[in-house]
This record gives structure tokens, sequence and C-alpha cells, in this order.
């Protein structure tokens, strides 16, 4: 550190000399200032990282935790969702263990919770509309008819949530005991979706080479 202060010092002595000031000598005080800037810059450099923290994005506060299916889960990342001159929603992804390569979160096995803040008020036919097409973008057809039923179930669950307003809170957990089950605002909706083909399924349509939101996929990933 001394050595980074040190030639801090001597470039702006050298700077101010041959430059601006030829023939100027810096005094104490502007010698001082260059020591303290310099010790700053050092500080930021070698700063250890502090304890995790809630995350917040467009005004939405996320845990740095969660809990599901009995496992604590780490906030992985958070990413906003916008559409055209609106923001649409906050979503971050809770996993046991943090990824930061797509590949690794869709196959690796385990509890999960994918969460979506929403900005403003959806309609469950426009949710249903991006969330198939998304699953499309992302799959063959043959995946997509394995898939069906449980979209189908899906889709109904979304139906019963009704018109999501900002504010809600919606959780789509997975556990292995389990499967996927949808809740809003804590309270779950549906019966739990099997398999958790169809967990990874949905977190392509954020995660996958074709994702929803460039932008977002990035932010789930902690990037």
């Amino acid at each position: 550190m001394l050595s980074r202060i040190r030639s801090a010092r001597l470039r702006v002595d050298t700077l101010l000399s041959s430059r601006f000031c030829p023939g100027f000598r810096p005094g104490r005080r502007l010698r001082l200032a260059v020591v303290l800037a310099a010790l700053g810059a050092a500080a930021v450099v070698h700063a250890v990282p502090g304890p995790a923290r809630a995350v917040e994005i467009a005004g939405v506060r996320f845990d740095d935790a969660a809990r599901v299916g009995g496992k604590e889960l780490q906030l992985n990342g958070a990413a906003l969702r916008t559409g055209f001159l609106t923001k649409g929603y906050v979503a971050a992804l809770y996993l046991e263990e943090k990824a930061r390569n797509a590949a690794v979160v869709l196959g690796t096995p385990g509890a999960k919770r994918l969460q979506l803040r929403i900005l403003r008020e959806t309609e469950p036919p426009a949710v249903v509309r991006a969330i198939r097409q998304g699953m499309r973008d992302n799959h063959s057809e043959a995946q997509m008819q394995a898939l069906a039923a449980r979209l189908v179930q899906f889709e109904r669950t979304l139906g019963e949530i009704g018109t999501a307003h900002k504010g809600d809170v919606i959780n789509l957990d997975f556990s292995p005991q389990t499967g996927m089950v949808v809740a809003i605002n804590g309270t779950p909706r549906g019966r739990p979706i099997p398999g958790e083909d169809f967990y990874q399924a949905l977190l392509r349509v954020f995660l996958g080479e074709r994702p929803v939101d460039a932008g977002v996929k990035r932010g789930l990933l902690g990037g």
C-alpha cells in the first residue's frame, strides 16, 4: 500500500510540474490530499466483502435468504424486467448454493425459489402467453408434449390467482418432496406441480438459451 501511495504522489507531482505549472513544487497540503486520496483508493481495492445483505432494485427489497422445503436458500441474483416504457416486475432467484452459470443452476437438483415482485397490474392471459412462449423458445416439440399436462395445470393456477397488482409477491417454490408450489402474498394456490423437469423448464424461460430478457438472465445469475 505504501508503494501505491508513493507512486500516486509521484505521478501527481510529475503531472503538475510538467504539464500545468513548470517549475511548480506541490506544497504540503496538496501532498496530504494526494496521500489521503491514495489511501482511500487502496482501501476500496483491498476492502473485504461484508456479510450478505438485502438487495434493493426499483425500490423493491429482497431478503438475502429464504427457506423452502426445510432448506435454507441464498439469494443468487435479482433483476428488473421492463416492457415498453414501463416496469413489469422484479425477479429474484434463491438457491441452496450460489451459481453464476445457467447450466449449473438448471442441472443442480434441490430446493429453489423464483420470486416475482409485481410492479404494475398484470392480467393472467398475458402471463400465460409469456410463459408458454418462453417454454416454446427453449424446448423441442417432444419436450413440450411431455410438459403439456403440467403446463395446463400451471396456467390454471395462474388463472386462480387472477389479476396481479402492484406490490403483489408471487413465489414459485420447488422442493423434491413436494414439487412446485405457487403462492401469492404467502398464500398457496392450486395443487403442487410434480417433477423437477417441469421446474427446470420454467426456469429456462428466464435462464435458457433464449431467455425472455437477457438482462433478467444476467441479473438472476448475479451478473
